[in-house]
């Protein structure tokens, strides 16, 4: 059973339990025209609207979108959309700087000394590279310091890392 002032679809269903407000999240995936717009109606405290709420790199972005203020439902969804795009073009378009952590001891963003214990009990040594080549994907390569040297798998860590975030 819905809470009363459920939206389904469109729809207002008046005949759920007692619950006085509902907010209908409806964003999907990033493609989607709803993406990070959510349905609000608060029919106890009369406010119905649409709300942008994103995060990125830690910022909190938001902005609430009222029928009344933009004449309708479909009014105040447009501008919703439109301030969504906006933001996230302007957020796009800047850039990121990988800066180098006081605990990076390599000097380079993304390059790092590893050590991995066999099934034999040896340690073994590398310089590992990481990145990410697209969101919510990671990437590694490890280079083997017995093998290479420790000068050499450095150096070899490294340009894969610069090949990697090309």
């Amino acid at each position: 059973m819905q809470p009363a002032g459920y939206l389904h679809r469109g729809k207002i269903d008046k005949n759920s339990s007692s619950l006085h407000f509902v907010m209908r999240h409806l964003t999907m995936g990033r493609d989607d025209i709803m993406y990070a717009i959510a349905r609000i109606d608060l029919a106890k405290v009369a406010s119905f609207g649409w709300q942008v709420r994103m995060q990125r790199r830690g910022v909190k972005y938001g902005k609430f979108f009222s029928d009344r203020s933009y004449g309708s439902r479909e009014g105040s969804l447009r501008a919703a959309q439109q301030w969504r795009d906006a933001l996230v073009a302007e957020l796009a378009s800047q850039t990121r700087v990988c800066t180098p952590s006081p605990r990076n001891r390599s000097g380079v963003v993304g390059v790092s000394k590893v050590s991995v214990i066999g099934a034999n009990g040896n340690h073994y040594f590398f310089w590992q590279a990481t990145w990410s080549p697209e969101p919510g994907r990671r990437r590694c390569v490890k280079f083997s310091i017995q093998r290479y040297g420790d000068d050499e798998a450095f150096q070899l860590a490294v340009q894969a890392r610069e090949r990697g975030v090309q």
